[in-house]
């Protein structure tokens, strides 16, 4: 090609770019002059067959070439983008009167939220909050709690043994229940005491109702005078704060349990109601003798046995006690509706956000500590 095909080529090349309107059209300019087929693409690979002398003159000319038209795209590129720009920027407006929309934001855990509600219950009837180690030795776990050497709930398909001992000679495992924190806080704080202990526990269990970690709240009072009377006093007023219903009426079981005596079963009276989609759900009220209502099991409660009073380091002559517990996660399973225990530690972010709350969804007596009407 001869150097004045070069100037024509350029011109060529110059005037396309120069009239496209588009960015589209801007690129295929440059398939047409730069790609791997375009017309200045393929004049430089002619300089492959040149001698050496003709190198030397066609070389930098169409090197200048591609260079020139480079530039021009890039140019008329930049022009066409700022263009879009302004046009998009003309025809966009921001309302910076409107509220900011709602950023992504997590849910707080039902087993959160239900402790949290607990301990403002709790709290709202002079209950502390006492916390203890899950890693626990059995004195505490379970000897200092009344359960022999022989109860059951000292076997390995029970509990979740660790295979050292503590410096003291004692097994060491993970908690069944938060009741060692009540030992613990007895020996630290002494008496009168009125505490609750919220926490994770560990037992051998899995199925639909129970899992091999759970959450578990009991309550202990010890003061002087202390009766039954009391103990469902507590309760009930317990749990028609918690259900936000008038309407619980508990029955009291005798029962067995090594650390009361007496023990008793808290049951309250329930009725099953029918949703709108053909499920149904418990429903917490009423009379279980009622028509068309039953009787459902709670809490396990009772006076605080003596035995456990001296391991507490207290005189069980001076000193009288009642503890209570029950399971958390049964509680929120109870309040909102769910049916599987399982699904409380899948991990589903479907199922959080149906079942989760929001951040800012604090439990308050005075505004209810359920969910937001």
């Amino acid at each position: 090609m001869a150097l004045t095909d070069t100037d024509s080529l350029r011109a060529e090349a110059l005037a396309q770019v120069e009239q496209a309107e588009t960015l589209d059209a801007v690129e295929a300019a440059r398939v047409a002059f730069l790609g791997k087929q375009g017309s200045i693409s393929l004049l430089l690979k002619t300089l492959g067959k040149m001698s050496p002398e003709e190198r030397q003159v066609a070389g930098p000319a169409f090197n200048g070439l591609r260079a020139n038209v480079t530039d021009a795209i890039a140019a008329r590129k930049a022009v066409l983008e700022a263009a879009a720009l302004d046009a998009k920027l003309a025809g966009e407006t921001v309302d910076l009167s409107l509220p900011a929309p709602q950023a992504p934001a997590g849910s707080v855990h039902p087993v959160s939220q239900v402790m949290d509600e607990l301990a403002e219950i709790f709290a709202d009837m002079g209950f502390a909050v006492a916390t203890g180690p899950e890693i626990e030795d059995d004195w505490h776990n379970f000897t200092a709690l009344n359960m022999p050497e022989s109860h059951p709930a000292r076997a390995m398909h029970d509990t979740f043994y660790f295979p050292d001992a503590d410096e003291a000679g004692r097994s060491m495992l993970l908690r069944t229940h938060t009741s060692p924190v009540q030992i613990r806080t007895m020996l630290k704080e002494g008496a009168p005491l009125r505490v609750i202990a919220p926490g994770r526990v560990y037992r051998s269990d899995s199925d639909a109702t129970h899992t091999p970690m759970f959450h578990q709240i009991e309550g202990l009072v010890i003061d002087k005078g202390i009766h039954l009377g009391h103990l469902k006093w507590t309760l009930e007023t317990f749990l028609k704060a918690f259900f936000e219903r008038d309407d619980i009426v508990l029955r009291l079981r005798p029962s067995f349990f090594p650390f009361t005596e007496p023990s008793v079963e808290v049951d309250v009276g329930y009725s099953i109601e029918k949703g709108a989609n053909g499920t149904s759900r418990r429903v917490v009220g009423g009379s279980g003798d009622d028509e068309g209502h039953a009787w459902m099991e709670v809490l396990g409660s009772g006076m605080v046995n003596r035995r456990v009073i001296e391991f507490g380091g207290l005189d069980p002559d001076e000193w009288q006690g009642f503890a209570f517990g029950t399971g958390v996660d049964r509680l929120a399973m109870l309040k909102y509706g769910m049916d599987d225990l399982r699904a409380f530690f899948d991990g589903d972010l479907r199922w959080l956000k149906h079942y989760g709350f929001a951040a800012l969804d604090v439990p308050t007596l005075s505004a209810g500590v359920g969910v937001p009407a």
